[in-house]
């Protein structure tokens, strides 16, 4: 099965249980993705990770993350959009869902649902599915509608999950503002004191929060991004090591190889080669 719709503006919605075999959307660069196992298990391989995504489980992907089926051993649902169809940046108010559903570090959110949410997702889809099939001028905005109600509910379970509760509500909304100012600005900015000035929060209060919500310090979140994004470049682009110091910031080709070093106790060129041999 696979649904699609196509707006005049180069938005893309996608619902398909093939997205292996679906060539054209893989290559469709700009993606962001759902991957909802529905039976049995999947195993993939998430920025040279490899991961077994079982029964009910969900993660999310952004475009940045290179993704790559290995294995299916079940059935799978697999939600795609673009920025075109649906930014979650811009309508960050309506789905709480940037910097945290999505961000552009190697971590992903995954959850498990149980069998009331299953049921709450499986409404969502099936009524997408359904809206697929119409067409009349309403059949973008019903299917943007479903979208949304669709993010809004996994962040809902995420949430949930991170135990989010009320009382930590405004020091999880601070996490989601960094996480996103990092995806911003880490090329140019490595120091906490940046974010936390544009944050309008001293550093230490930072630390505190995330410390409070169970997540790495402010500044191992800015070195994992750009340990994320080397690595990227290392493994799927031809570009050199000087060449990818200077894409992400660094002063020369040395203090690169140095934080590289530091990140993966490896240097840029043992992890491309010992990776190359290893696929």
């Amino acid at each position: 099965m696979l649904q699609q719709y196509h707006t005049k503006l180069k938005g893309t919605l996608a619902l398909t249980d093939s997205y292996l075999t679906e060539n054209t959307l893989q290559k469709e660069k700009g993606l962001y993705k759902f991957i909802w196992v529905r039976k049995g298990s999947i195993t993939v391989v998430i920025d040279h990770q490899k991961i077994l995504i079982s029964e009910n489980d969900v993660i999310s992907l952004t475009h940045l993350q290179h993704l790559e089926f290995k294995s299916i051993d079940g059935e799978y649902l697999t939600l795609l959009f673009n920025s075109n169809f649906y930014c979650i940046y811009g309508n960050d108010h309506e789905v709480s869902c940037s910097g945290f559903l999505f961000n552009g570090s190697s971590h992903l959110i995954r959850f498990t649902l149980n069998d009331k949410e299953r049921q709450q997702l499986n409404d969502i889809t099936n009524a997408m599915e359904s809206e697929f099939t119409v067409s009349d001028d309403l059949q973008e905005e019903m299917l943007r509608i479903l979208l949304k109600r669709f993010i809004i509910q996994c962040t809902r379970i995420a949430r949930q999950r991170l135990d989010i509760t009320r009382e930590k509500e405004s020091s999880f909304e601070v996490v989601r503002q960094y996480y996103n100012l990092v995806d911003e600005h880490y090329r140019t900015k490595k120091q906490v004191q940046d974010y936390a000035d544009m944050l309008h929060k001293s550093p230490k209060t930072l630390s505190n929060i995330f410390s409070t919500c169970k997540l790495p310090s402010p500044l191992r979140v800015i070195h994992e991004r750009v340990e994320a994004e080397a690595k990227r470049l290392l493994l799927y682009s031809s570009k050199s090591a000087k060449e990818i110091a200077d894409i992400l910031g660094f002063e020369d080709q040395a203090s690169f190889s140095r934080f590289f070093k530091n990140m993966t106790g490896q240097s840029a060129v043992q992890f491309r080669n010992e990776t190359e041999r290893n696929n």
